[in-house]
């Protein structure tokens, strides 16, 4: 935990006449977990670090002060100043969120980042939080999650009907049109679940963070490529009363270490992944990947979902148009620069 003095928005001095800042800030993902967890903490210690210990966040596990799916909800009632957490979360009461967080068959890591800084996705993004009372930081990035963990192959898109599987975002929508139960479920109660049989399968992050939770254990087939979720954004959300509250510097520094924080979570997330499916192998692991039919049946269910929430939703259709704008001009771009991934 990241702790200072006391709780709030306040200005004081200590002795080298620092103005002292300090935001409780509970985080959706348990900081013992790599990648997803640990990187509100490595943003918390910037922040201490560059303020001279004028800024501090105050972090709380999942369910500490409030629940994990709650963050958001804190920090618009004011219960709490600040929170670390994935968006996509909140798609039950701000249904656009989600593309905020994770858009299937979409943007890479990179691409989100292009659209965020560069093309209008962060005004897209205040914009939309901004009437709940808050505002937004993007503070953390990683590379695409694992297609998720079953106790049996994936066949045809015929195995997933029936299964009781955790799944979030819009991808949890797409397997729920293809017949899947679905349920959503924080970190920290996936593998009782798994272990006790109230789920068949789970997709969740990455090989390193799913390992930690000790998914390996129990569900044997862990399938690629992760078409829900090829990239995985974080934010700040901050109260805006409190955002408001604090000086221009100051908040420039926050956001300053949001920054660094979407580079260096990327990096550990691209950098850990390796050693872990090297293992596979010794636990028993097996490493499959889907086949092009099946994500092809999967892209067309996710048109399908898009549109449906598009039209239901104004927000929704202003951000997916947006995405895909900026998707249509940088692809001619990406697919003449980058060499051939077989190469």
């Amino acid at each position: 935990m990241i702790t200072g003095e006391r709780s709030g928005t306040t200005t004081e001095t200590n002795g080298q006449q620092n103005t002292r800042i300090t935001w409780r800030v509970p985080v959706v993902f348990q900081t013992n977990l790599p990648v997803l967890g640990d990187n509100p903490v490595y943003v918390a210690k910037q922040i201490e670090a560059a303020s001279g210990g004028a800024i501090g966040l105050r972090l709380y596990e999942p369910g500490e002060v409030v629940p994990a799916f709650s963050v958001t909800d804190a920090v618009r009632d004011n219960k709490v100043e600040a929170g670390y957490t994935w968006l996509g979360y909140d798609q039950g009461k701000i249904p656009a969120s989600a593309l905020l967080g994770a858009v299937p068959f979409s943007m890479e890591p990179w691409e989100y980042s292009a659209w965020w800084y560069e093309a209008g996705g962060r005004e897209l993004g205040e914009a939309l939080y901004a009437p709940h009372n808050m505002h937004l930081l993007y503070c953390g990035m990683t590379g695409p999650e694992t297609a998720g963990w079953f106790r049996k192959r994936i066949e045809t898109l015929e195995d997933v009907k029936g299964l009781k599987i955790r799944f979030a975002g819009i991808g949890g929508k797409v397997i729920e049109q293809l017949g899947a139960s679905v349920t959503m479920l924080p970190g920290g109660e996936i593998f009782p679940a798994l272990e006790k049989g109230a789920i068949d399968a789970s997709e969740f992050a990455l090989p390193v963070v799913d390992q930690t939770l000790g998914f390996d254990r129990i569900a044997k087939f862990n399938y690629y490529p992760g078409w829900h979720q090829p990239f995985t954004a974080s934010h700040l959300v901050i109260n805006k009363r409190h955002w408001d509250a604090i000086s221009n510097a100051d908040q420039a520094l926050i956001e300053t270490a949001c920054t660094a924080g979407v580079t260096r979570n990327l990096a550990r997330s691209e950098g850990l992944q390796g050693a872990v499916m090297a293992a596979f192998p010794e636990k028993g692991v097996s490493a499959e990947v889907l086949p092009t039919e099946i994500l092809r049946e999967l892209e067309a269910v996710t048109e399908r979902v898009l549109a449906e929430e598009a039209a239901a939703d104004a927000d929704f259709a202003k951000i997916l148009e947006s995405q895909r704008q900026f998707r249509a001009e940088y692809a001619n771009w990406k697919s003449k620069a980058y060499l051939p991934r077989d190469f």
